[in-house]
């Protein structure tokens, strides 16, 4: 038992040690390390997915009630709100390390943030750019009329009987039990629709045999609109709307040409999904950094600190040719780099 405790406590802290050399010694000693910050475009997008059910009825709406619904099951999704936010992190593919001897750092110059970059008064910004969207909404008038969409017409039907020498037309009268048809039972649901509806306007216009007065008549015309709608349901069909949020985060690349990114897709099953997802529709992000004119070079000291000046880039995001969202955005990893002497002070 002695033995095993020992053991045991002889990887703790051997342990200990490895963990304590590796992150003492990941950087040189007397040095401090930093990074250079790098703009991260952080979307927070809310879409609204609907999921629609066709009526049974449907084919026979135009016919019964003159209204044209949707003829079949579908998915659809629409944008909603879209917000824009840019953000800096540390880019760790630029880190840089300077002496921090006495009498050869100014502390107005260097200062550290929490996630090792070099701070400035102008480093931060999050301003974030919000677009909304309006759902598309068209003219429903399927509840409108009080009267029917059908007219009779008068056929007469004959039927040949043979008799000794010639042929007479008589009538036949046969009576069976059948199943109704899909369309004789939309037909009657019309009708009834149709009755809710007279019903309700003998109500508001007083033309009926009973009296109807404050919450009595309010209720009254609830229940027959809560009745028409369900009956109507069975024509136009209906929907499950769902709200989804998500966030994208597009990090855009240093010296690459195409500055075009996919931000996220959008499926009509799934709704907003990742940009790895094959199965929605891309919405592209495009970043047309603003042009910078050439400085020149010079030989830098050995112990400088380095800095990045943001490129001011107009951002856009298209949904196929829609514009979605436009904006104006400093990105840091699309700028130029610079440096200037760790022992120089900024006058403020």
């Amino acid at each position: 038992m002695k033995i095993k405790l020992m053991t045991a406590l002889a990887f703790a802290f051997a342990l200990v040690q490895m963990t304590a050399s590796a992150q003492t010694g990941s950087d040189p000693t007397g040095y401090v390390t930093y990074s250079l910050p790098q703009t991260v475009l952080s979307l927070e997008v809310e879409a609204v997915r609907e999921t629609f059910y066709a009526g049974p009825y449907a084919k026979y709406a135009e016919k019964y009630l003159g209204i044209k619904p949707r003829m079949k099951d579908e998915n659809s999704v629409q944008l909603t709100e879209l917000k824009m936010t840019p953000l800096v992190e540390a880019d760790q593919n630029s880190r840089y390390s300077v002496n921090i001897k006495k009498g050869t750092l100014n502390p107005s110059v260097f200062t550290l943030s929490a996630a090792g970059l070099v701070t400035f008064s102008d480093a931060e910004f999050g301003d974030a750019s919000v677009w909304r969207f309006p759902v598309k909404s068209e003219g429903d008038f399927s509840g409108k009329g009080v009267s029917s969409n059908l007219t009779s017409e008068a056929t007469t039907l004959y039927r040949n009987e043979k008799k000794e020498s010639a042929y007479n037309r008589v009538s036949v009268q046969q009576n069976m039990v059948v199943e109704k048809s899909l369309e004789q039972k939309a037909a009657e649901t019309a009708n009834t629709i149709l009755d809710l509806r007279r019903q309700r306007l003998q109500i508001v216009t007083g033309d009926t045999d009973a009296t109807y007065s404050g919450e009595a008549m309010g209720a009254a015309i609830e229940e027959l609109t809560r009745l028409e709608q369900e009956y109507m349901t069975l024509f136009t069909g209906y929907s499950d709307y769902q709200t989804q949020k998500m966030r994208f985060d597009v990090i855009p690349e240093a010296g690459r040409e195409n500055q075009m990114y996919i931000a996220f897709r959008i499926s009509d099953k799934s709704g907003l999904v990742p940009a790895d997802d094959m199965s929605g529709k891309p919405v592209v992000m495009e970043i047309v950094p603003q042009a910078i004119a050439q400085t020149e070079l010079r030989n830098s000291a050995s112990n400088v600190i380095h800095y990045r000046i943001p490129a001011i880039c107009t951002v856009k995001l298209k949904n196929g040719a829609d514009l979605l969202l436009q904006s104006r955005i400093p990105v840091y990893q699309l700028g130029q780099e610079s440096s200037l002497p760790a022992a120089v002070g900024i006058i403020k």
